[in-house]
């Protein structure tokens, strides 16, 4: 019995090698897009493994009826899914600064946000990825203004791997 549960041990171990994937050290870019206006976020990934790593984007968003300040950090799951396509998908945290327009009102506030990930992206050959994911937002602190605290944020990233 306990030869097999070894070789069974092994056997999993070598699928997992055989599928693994290396992911860039680092990346470095742009991500594009948003769900109810324009948004640019500068963004850094740092690979932690094979297999997972870190993301943080710093960028704005601009909207009729405010313009906000944003910082992320994502903790994501790399997979493989066929030649040089791979999905993520991840969570995270992040918080920013919204200002609103003269009409609707003057204020301006700070606010934090959970948020989840999820995506594909495609390595080419040379040092450049792309990605299309989905990242929706819900509001923790800070909400009180906005018409809803869930943001359903769909972005495209253009990235530097190195």
């Amino acid at each position: 019995m306990k030869k097999i549960k070894a070789a069974g041990l092994l056997f999993l171990f070598s699928v997992t090698t055989i599928f693994a994937q290396d992911i860039a050290d680092h990346a470095i870019g742009l991500r594009l897009g948003d769900s109810d206006g324009f948004g640019t976020e500068i963004s850094y990934q740092r690979a932690l493994n094979s297999s997972k790593r870190l993301e943080f984007d710093l960028g704005y968003r601009g909207s009729r009826g405010f313009t906000a300040t944003k910082l992320v950090g994502l903790y994501q799951w790399v997979q493989p899914l066929e030649g040089d396509f791979n999905w993520y998908y991840g969570f995270g945290a992040g918080l920013g600064y919204v200002s609103f327009d003269a009409l609707s009102s003057s204020e301006s506030n700070l606010f934090v946000f959970g948020a989840g990930n999820i995506g594909v992206e495609y390595s080419f050959d040379f040092p450049l990825l792309l990605s299309l994911d989905i990242r929706p937002e819900v509001g923790l602190l800070g909400y009180s203004n906005f018409n809803n605290s869930f943001d359903f944020d769909i972005g495209l990233g253009v990235r530097y791997q190195f």
